[in-house]
């Protein structure tokens, strides 16, 4: 099989996918739904500039099937592949499509999604609709790792070169505190405030992210820990191969309310503290699983002020913990990834015919 990943010029996207030992095209986009009439023009030239390359990645390559995850940065691909005929799989992993993937599923052959309830976005699930439901596909690494939590913590400690243990013996709860690729401020903020009564009830992994990384070492010259406490706190700037076992070993975690929340959450079996970006209807993704017991929500606004008293409450209470983890395995789809699989052989073969 032939895989070639296309994604914008300058993307983040093509380090992981080069990473990963995929081939990689960039090609020329732009968001449409913007104010500004001048950068909408310009958005226009970038998309018209990425359809022309599109169809020429397309003729070249000649792909039995297209794949996309959704986003203006796949409406070039999409269009090329439709006026070639080439059947296009679309996955949404929210709860719900933004602007780009309600239009794009128009010229789509299926689309598949997380749950059933998101399948009304489209008709319906198919035949009569366009949507398959699949769940959300989870790295086969958190699926192993999630078999066993404290083996997954003893793995996560190793590998930072740590120790999760107090002086005599004690095991403290393991607190996951991060806010996606790039970081959260409000989550940083809120998280080196609350710092010295969170690290009273727990260990604490935060993922900081690249961007924040400069604002933690100031903090930390500002604020120095009390000597008692400090070896509890594991900031990171970032995390690659671990973070499958940092979701794993885990025992509650303070995060932004992406996609990936609705599939790694409940394999991991991990309960939340979620902070939803409403920008990017992420309110959604934060009440699917607050609303079947899996998670608590707290606004940006309130965070820095809830924050510490949640996690307390949560931490003092192992019996809703357990009944939270409980509510995520009933959400578990650990086969989604293999279910997508299949979707996309069928269009393949469906084109081959």
């Amino acid at each position: 099989m032939q895989l070639l990943w296309v994604g914008s010029h300058g993307g983040m996207e093509k380090a992981l996918v080069e990473r990963a030992g995929i081939p990689f095209e960039g090609v020329s986009t732009g968001q449409l739904r913007v104010a500004n009439p001048l950068k909408l023009a310009r958005n226009l030239g970038r998309m018209a500039a990425g359809v022309r390359q599109s169809l020429a990645i397309v003729d070249r390559f000649r792909p039995d099937v297209c794949f996309v995850t959704g986003g203006y940065v796949c409406g070039p691909v999409v269009v090329a592949c439709w006026r070639r005929k080439t059947p296009v799989l679309i996955y949404l992993p929210d709860m719900s499509p933004g602007y780009a993937i309600r239009m794009l599923s128009k010229l789509a052959t299926r689309v598949a999604v997380s749950f059933p309830e998101v399948a009304r976005w489209f008709g319906g699930e198919a035949p009569a609709g366009k949507a398959v439901v699949t769940g959300y596909p989870v790295r086969r690494e958190l699926v192993e790792a999630a078999q066993d939590r404290s083996s997954a913590q003893r793995r996560l400690a190793a590998s930072l070169h740590t120790s999760f243990d107090e002086a005599d013996g004690a095991h403290l709860p393991l607190l996951l505190v991060w806010g996606g690729s790039s970081g959260a401020r409000v989550i940083n903020r809120a998280t080196w405030g609350a710092l010295p009564e969170l690290l009273q009830r727990a260990q604490v992994v935060h993922v900081v992210g690249t961007r924040d990384w400069p604002l933690y070492e100031a903090w930390a010259v500002e604020h120095p820990l009390p000597a008692q406490i400090r070896h509890r706190y594991h900031p990171l700037a970032y995390l690659h191969e671990e973070m499958p076992l940092a979701l794993a070993a885990a025992d509650l975690s303070v995060a932004r309310a992406g996609a990936s929340t609705l599939g790694e959450f409940p394999v991991a079996r991990l309960p939340s503290i979620l902070a939803p970006l409403h920008s990017v209807n992420q309110m959604d993704n934060a009440q699917a699983l607050a609303g079947r017991g899996g998670a608590v929500i707290i606004e940006d606004d309130d965070l820095a002020e809830q924050l510490a008293p949640t996690v307390a409450q949560l931490l003092g209470e192992p019996e809703r913990l357990r009944s939270m983890e409980a509510a995520l395995a009933q959400m578990a789809q650990p086969d989604a990834a293999a279910r997508i699989a299949e979707e996309i052989v069928k269009l393949a073969k469906s084109h081959d015919d």
